[in-house]
C-alpha cells in the first residue's frame, strides 16, 4: 500500500468513526434514518475515492483499513476476522501450543504489549509493557486482527517467529527472533518480611490461583503476619471474575465491582464476608503491566479504602468480550460490557491510579540478542533495591502520608482544601449578578 493510500485509509476510518460517534453523541436514541444518513457520508467518501483518487485503489484493502480503524478507536481489544481467518481462529485459539508469552492490545494501529510472562521467550528478549510489535514474520500488524496475531505467535515447540519491534525509548524498528516454548506462569511467591509483614506475589489470576493466594495468606497469618503486601506487578492474565474473588479475600462488605454494557443490564458484585481471609492492614503494588482481573481487585480495594495502592498506573483492561459472527462468515470480537470500580469509573478506560504513586526503577540489563537496554517493565525486581516494595512496607509501618513525597503531599493538601472550602455560591447563597 502506498503512503497516499494509507493516508486515505486513515481518513476513511476517521470519517466513519466521526459519523457514527457524532450521531451517537447527538442523540443516544437516534432514529434509523439518522444512522443511515451518517452511513451515507461514509459511502459517498468511498465513492469519491474510487472515482477521483490518483490511481485505482484496492477497495477491499481500503474497506478493511476502515473497519480496523473503527474498531481500534472504540476498543483496543477488538478484532475483525475474515471468514478464512475466523475458521483458523476457531481451530487453533484453544489449542495448547508453544508460544512466546505475550499479552497484547491494539494501539496506534499496531500491537501494543501489555505484559510478557516472566521467564518466557519474550521476557528473556526484554519485551514488555509499552513496546510495539510492528510486524510478525514480516506481516504488518497494522491491519492484522488482534486475535489472529495471537495465533501467529503460536506454533510447535522449538520453532521460531520473527517480530519487528519498536522498543522502549528506541524509535528505530528492531527485528527479534524468538523461539517458541511451552510457557508456564511462575508459582506464587510468599514470605515474611520485616515488621511482621507478610508478602504475596502473583503474575497471573489464571484458574486456581486465587485459592493458592488465600492459602498463602492464611499460612503467613499463622507465621505471625500482622500486615500484608499483595504484589500484582505484571499480573495481566486471568478472567476479571477471578479479580472479584481476589478482592473478596480482603473485603467483608461493600461493592467490589459492577458490570454493564449497552445490552447488558448493570450487575453488581458485592463482597461476601464468609470468603474474607484477611482483615488487617493491606497494601497492593501495581505497575504498568497490571491488567484485567488484577485491576478489578486493585480498584475495589482502593476505592473501598480497604488498601492503599503503591506503584504505577495500571494498563487498563477489564471487559466482557463476545464473538459476533457476520453473514459472510467473518467475525468481530468486541467488548460488550465493561467492569467498573466502586467509584463508578470504567477500568478499561481509566485504569487504576495508585494512591501512593511511584515509578518502578529497574536495573538495566542486556538481552542476549542485542546490545541495548530492554523495557524496564520486563526486568524482574532485584531481591534488594526494590523501591516499590520498600515504599509498600513504609506505608504499612508509617502510614500513607508519611510515605508520600513532597509533590504528592502538596497535591493531597490542595485536594483537601478544595473539599473543605465550599464554592462561593454555596456559602453566600445564589449570586445575583445584574445583566449589562
Amino acid at each position: 500500500m502506498t503512503r497516499s493510500l494509507k493516508f486515505f485509509v486513515i481518513a476513511i476510518s476517521f470519517l466513519l468513526v466521526s459519523a457514527l460517534l457524532g450521531g451517537a453523541m447527538a442523540s443516544k436514541t437516534a432514529s434509523p434514518e439518522e444512522t443511515y444518513r451518517h452511513m451515507g457520508v461514509f459511502s459517498e467518501v468511498l465513492s469519491r475515492i474510487k472515482s477521483e483518487y490518483v490511481e485505482e485503489p484496492n477497495m477491499s484493502v481500503v474497506s478493511l483499513g476502515a473497519i480496523n480503524g473503527l474498531l481500534e478507536s472504540l476498543d483496543p481489544y477488538a478484532s475483525y476476522m475474515s471468514a478464512d481467518q475466523y475458521k483458523q481462529y476457531q481451530r487453533e485459539h484453544n489449542a495448547k501450543k508453544a508460544t512466546v508469552g505475550l499479552r497484547m492490545a491494539k494501539r496506534y494501529s499496531m500491537f501494543s504489549i501489555i505484559a510478557s510472562v516472566p521467564n518466557s521467550p519474550a521476557a528473556k528478549a526484554g519485551l514488555g509493557t509499552g513496546d510495539m510489535v510492528e510486524a510478525i514474520n514480516g506481516v504488518s500488524t497494522r491491519d492484522m486482527p488482534l486475535a489472529y496475531g495471537d495465533i501467529m505467535l503460536q506454533g510447535d515447540e522449538g520453532t521460531t517467529v520473527e517480530l519487528t519491534v519498536l522498543r522502549f525509548r528506541k524509535p528505530e524498528p528492531t527485528k527479534i527472533k524468538l523461539t517458541r516454548a511451552v510457557v508456564a506462569q511462575p508459582a506464587i511467591s510468599s514470605k515474611m518480611l520485616e515488621s511482621s509483614i507478610g508478602y504475596v506475589q502473583t503474575t497471573t489470576l489464571e484458574e486456581g490461583r486465587v485459592t493458592e493466594i488465600a492459602k498463602a495468606v492464611q499460612d503467613l497469618a499463622k507465621q505471625g503476619a500482622k500486615k500484608m503486601v499483595l504484589d500484582l506487578r505484571n499480573c495481566a492474565t486471568g478472567n476479571p471474575v477471578d479479580g472479584i474473588a481476589l478482592a473478596n479475600l480482603f473485603m467483608d462488605k461493600g461493592t467490589i465491582t459492577s458490570l454493564s454494557g449497552q445490552k447488558n443490564a448493570k450487575q453488581n458484585f458485592d463482597a461476601d464476608a464468609a470468603k474474607q481471609v484477611w482483615k488487617d492492614g493491606l497494601v497492593v503494588i501495581t505497575n504498568r503491566g497490571t491488567a484485567g482481573g488484577a485491576e478489578v481487585a486493585a480498584a475495589a480495594l482502593l476505592d473501598s479504602k480497604r488498601a492503599e495502592v503503591v506503584g504505577e498506573r495500571t494498563y487498563g483492561d477489564a471487559g466482557l468480550r463476545k464473538t459476533l459472527t457476520l453473514d459472510d462468515g467473518a467475525a468481530v470480537i468486541l467488548t460488550v460490557a465493561k467492569y467498573y470500580s466502586p467509584a463508578g469509573k470504567a477500568i478499561q478506560d481509566n485504569a487504576v491510579t495508585p494512591s501512593v504513586p511511584l515509578l518502578e526503577q529497574q536495573e538495566p540489563t542486556t538481552s542476549e540478542d542485542e546490545e541495548e537496554t530492554p523495557n524496564p517493565a520486563t526486568v524482574e525486581p532485584k531481591k534488594t533495591g526494590d523501591e516499590l516494595l520498600k515504599k509498600a512496607i513504609e506505608v504499612l509501618v508509617k502510614g500513607k502520608e508519611a510515605a508520600l513525597d513532597e509533590k504528592a503531599k502538596a497535591a493531597l493538601d490542595a485536594e483537601r482544601k478544595k473539599k473543605a472550602t465550599p464554592p462561593l455560591e454555596d456559602s453566600l447563597g445564589p449570586l445575583n449578578i445584574p445583566k449589562k
